[in-house]
């Protein structure tokens, strides 16, 4: 490593340690020596002068901090000595331009996807099982213990021989110490060919809405369920309802019409109340969804140019360097898809506070502006409501490892935005429709947030993580990339890229962003299994934005 610390922006008043160090420990900067009077752990923060109570801080050349007390040259910043602030928002009416980066190496380069009749393409051909309320999951529990392992869905994790082993070292007289420590093994069953086999997945929605809250919220269900059946990855559904919820069928149909006018997929809805038992209805379900998979598996893979991929961008158990390797990297990749025709989500709202200026600055036009504003402090004051504030957004996790304040974690966030226009805003649980970057409202929460970026089109997601999570989408891939190289090689199972060489100066955010874009046209291709899915990791949280009645 070259370096063992580094200033963001010429504008920072702050350093980021790149690895430990000492108190007392002297480093050079600005041509001078200055000396730490307190211990810095890699991935956190420090004064690079002298900061008077009161003063605002900037880091990646924004305002991220205030200082809670004066704060001497090399002193390290933690939650004692500085809180969350930002800078003021002003109109502009200049839209700032954006040179594209240089994609010649990819403009004649497609993925194999899966074509739709409105003339999406689709990275995966899934069908999907969606239940409209709560009341449903058991009926659905019921059709995936009947289907998925028979057709060659069931991904095979078997930890059963290792509850065997620890119940018969038991009845041998093994102390507790003894199970504690023993190397149990784990039967690796063969994974059964899959019945379908252009079918990727049959995946179930389980969730715990659709009444007893707000309609707001079951409305809004309706919405994303909608935005999950006109999925470009989605070959067809079947839909469980009871009849009484206010998740309605009628408005999920309304919601599906209004996003594909001309919607053509196969749609089996079964509702439970006009049925003659559940066994009959678990019978035609079955039957129907089986015959739907037939025709499912009749789409085969075709090349389609790469202005078809819509990426979400996510980060989720972020560290210090989320913002310097991992996020930057996946912000130069949204560059390179935006260049090539395509389109990016980034969403995640809480994490873009203090980065309001920036991203109305590159919006195409004063309305897309004016929306992005207008949704972002609706959020923020509904927050305020409920006792919530965006500074509250960092984790323990987060804070441990150098992300003090909500700005400053929201700084390293919209990287993974790039620098193209902003073509859109819009609000949760709405569809993106332009090519280019869109910003969608959702919370930082990393599930909820997928879910959502899924729901609105996503059909590939690229998601940075420093600490690690094992973060999936029934129906987009996740592509995990993490911001250290330590990560990287302890969490191998849940980890699918390596952004670390940025920190350690091997390679650079562009190279790093280049084999992103490669990894993400084999993973579209079905060429390339993501970690998440290979451990069957197919989460799905809805929003719940409203108050439980």
């Amino acid at each position: 490593m070259s370096a063992r610390f580094l200033k963001v922006h010429p504008d920072d008043d702050m350093l980021v340690a790149l690895t430990d160090h000492a108190a007392g420990e002297v480093i050079q900067y600005n041509g001078h020596g200055l000396t730490l009077p307190t211990p810095v752990t890699a991935k956190h923060k420090f004064a690079s002068r002298s900061i008077v109570q009161g003063e605002l801080l900037r880091m990646y050349g924004i305002t991220v901090a205030r200082a809670l007390a004066d704060i001497a040259p090399g002193e390290v910043l933690t939650t004692r000595n500085i809180t969350h602030a930002t800078g003021v928002v002003t109109s502009r009416d200049e839209r700032r331009a954006w040179t594209a980066p240089d994609v010649s190496q990819w403009r004649d380069a497609s993925f194999m996807g899966y074509p739709r009749g409105n003339g999406q393409v689709g990275t995966g051909n899934y069908w999907l099982v969606i239940p409209m309320v709560f009341c449903e999951n058991h009926n659905l529990d019921t059709m995936r213990d009947a289907m998925l392992e028979e057709l060659g869905y069931k991904v095979q994790h078997s930890y059963q021989t290792q509850t065997s082993q620890l119940i018969e070292m038991l009845c041998d007289g093994k102390s507790i110490s003894d199970l504690l420590q023993a190397q149990l093994a784990t039967a690796t069953e063969a994974r059964r060919e899959r019945f379908f086999p252009n079918v990727d997945g049959l995946k179930f929605l389980r969730h715990e809405g659709g009444c007893g809250g707000t309609y707001e919220d079951a409305d809004s269900l309706c919405g994303l369920f909608a935005g999950y059946i006109t999925h470009p990855n989605v070959a067809g559904a079947t839909v469980l309802s009871l009849g009484c919820q206010k998740s309605t069928l009628q408005r999920l149909k309304d919601e599906i019409h209004r996003r594909d006018p001309e919607f053509s997929k196969p749609l089996l809805m079964f509702e439970q109340q006009r049925l003659p038992s559940q066994e009959a209805m678990m019978s035609h379900a079955i039957k129907h969804t089986f015959v739907g998979l037939m025709g499912a598996n009749e789409i085969v893979r075709e090349p389609a140019p790469l202005e078809h991929l819509t990426i979400g961008v996510e980060c989720g158990g972020s560290d210090g360097f989320s913002g310097l390797s991992a996020n930057p990297a996946i912000g130069h990749c949204s560059d390179l898809i935006v260049g090539l025709g395509g389109s990016v989500i980034l969403s995640e709202f809480p994490e873009l506070a203090g980065c309001e200026q920036e991203l109305t600055d590159r919006c195409v036009d004063q309305q897309v502006a004016d929306r992005f504003l207008d949704i972002m402090r609706t959020y923020e004051y509904r927050a305020g409501i409920t006792g919530g504030s965006f500074e509250t957004n960092p984790s323990p996790g987060n804070i441990q490892d150098g992300l003090i304040t909500d700005a400053i974690k929201s700084a390293g966030a919209a990287k993974k935005g790039g620098t193209s226009p902003v073509v859109d805003a819009f609000d949760y649980p709405e569809s993106a429709t332009k090519k280019g970057l869109n910003l969608l409202c959702t919370p930082g929460g990393d599930v909820e947030s997928t879910t959502a970026m899924a729901g609105a089109g996503a059909n590939v997601m690229l998601f940075s993580t420093g600490l690690g999570t094992p973060t999936g989408n029934p129906v987009a891939p996740v592509i995990k990339v993490s911001s250290n190289t330590d990560l990287f090689e302890r969490l191998p199972d849940i980890i699918d890229l390596n952004a670390g060489e940025v920190i350690t100066g091997d390679e650079t955010i562009e190279q790093v962003g280049q084999r992103m874009l490669e990894m993400v046209i084999e993973t579209a291709s079905g060429r390339y299994t993501t970690r998440a899915q290979s451990l069957g990791q197919d989460d799905f949280i809805p929003w719940k934005r409203g108050l439980t009645l």
